[in-house]
């Protein structure tokens, strides 16, 4: 039987009313990944589709995939934390990488994309290395954006030993939905999650709006808004109406506090955070020019992630926002600033939300590349 907890560390027994005869079905829960030539809209999934995969996977991989929540939102929903590694209910003393989507809960490939990374590392896992491209040789092609074995297609023959030999040696920790109840707002989301405000500092009596950004709320930052408020847009990040509303403190929301909680209690060395859009990539600093002491740790490990999906590492000048007068409150600054974590943000596709399933499928495989390398690459970092 899978496994999954709480907070609390309240085990719950999942019923062989969710086993899965096969790994094969789980893909074809969304047959999109596999009938991606198709002209119908792609499907994302919603929070209870992917509540209930995720049951699934864990009734069929217990011994590799944990599901735990880490809390609720306001309005009642479990943000989920899936664990991927060999001995899953254990904390072990080996690298780890901590994955997240949808701190925007209108940016749905943020999270589709750590969905299908969860999907094929275990189909994967339990399979014997197979000839996929059937040219008499075993994962010459792996996921690294390249035609490796010379015949004209790329990254059709990955590695099934690339999948164990990660698992066994890693801990992986994804948070495909941080923002779950911004997912669930209306039609397209909702940018913030949906907790009422009172006010700029919650000091009101009535409703003035609802939502806070959650990648503005983590508090590693926030003094430069007093320091340099023009700079930084204080009135704007103030404005509780505002789609950057920082919210009333530092780590005044639900979600924010849940991971704060998490992080403390787990050894991280690299992140990974999905949004989109644009097909880029950066790393802190988020506030300022000055370089990060790891500067050219960022820079080797992003160069080899571009290498892979093909998205420009932006640094220097290159830098999306200014970086003097950029954003405060991100996830990624306080990662790195208070834990020393390896911290990126990757912003897919060139649509927020693309409906194109071939656009989909091409932008969650080559990002399994990526998550792969992050894996391996955590193993090598002191």
């Amino acid at each position: 039987m899978g496994i999954i907890t709480t907070k609390f560390m309240i085990v719950i027994s999942i019923t062989c009313l969710l086993f899965v005869p096969s790994s094969l079905a789980l893909f074809n829960d969304n047959q999109h990944f596999f009938k991606h030539t198709e002209k119908e809209s792609y499907t994302y999934y919603n929070y209870q589709n992917m509540t209930y995969l995720f049951f699934k996977l864990v009734a069929n991989n217990s011994e590799i995939m944990l599901l735990e929540s880490l809390g609720t939102t306001y309005e009642g929903r479990e943000i989920w934390m899936v664990k991927l590694s060999d001995n899953v209910n254990e904390n072990e003393e080996e690298p780890g990488i901590f994955l997240m989507g949808a701190h925007h809960g209108n940016e749905k490939p943020s999270y589709e994309v750590l969905i299908y990374f969860i999907k094929y590392m275990t189909e994967n896992y339990y399979k014997e290395n197979t000839d996929d491209d059937k040219d008499g040789l075993l994962n010459e092609d792996d996921i690294d954006g390249f035609d490796n074995d010379g015949d004209g297609l790329i990254d059709e023959d990955p590695s099934e030993d690339r999948v164990r030999e990660i698992i066994n040696n890693t801990q992986i920790f994804l948070i495909p939905m941080v923002n779950p109840d911004g997912v669930e707002y209306g039609e397209k989301g909702s940018r913030k999650n949906c907790v009422p405000n009172h006010g700029p500092f919650g000091f009101k009596k009535e409703i003035t709006s609802y939502g806070v950004n959650l990648n503005r709320n983590y508090g590693y930052d926030w003094i430069y808004y007093y320091l340099f408020p023009i700079n930084y847009n204080l009135f704007f990040n103030l404005l509780d109406n505002s789609p950057n509303y920082r919210g009333p403190h530092p780590f005044s929301e639900n979600e924010t506090n849940a991971i704060r909680s998490f992080v403390e209690n787990h050894k991280i060395n690299i992140s990974l955070s999905y949004h989109t859009y644009s097909e880029i990539m950066f790393y802190p600093w988020y506030h300022t020019s000055k370089p990060t002491p790891d500067e050219d740790l960022f820079i080797s490990i992003g160069e080899n992630m571009s290498r892979i999906n093909k998205y420009p590492l932006l640094t220097g000048k290159k830098y999306i926002i200014p970086r003097y007068g950029g954003t405060l409150g991100t996830v990624e600054n306080w990662l790195y600033g208070k834990y020393k974590i390896i911290a990126f943000t990757i912003e897919l596709c060139k649509t927020r939300v693309p409906t194109d399933p071939a656009v989909v499928f091409d932008t969650c495989l080559k990002n399994i590349g990526v998550d792969l390398y992050i894996c391996e690459r955590a193993l090598n970092l002191n």
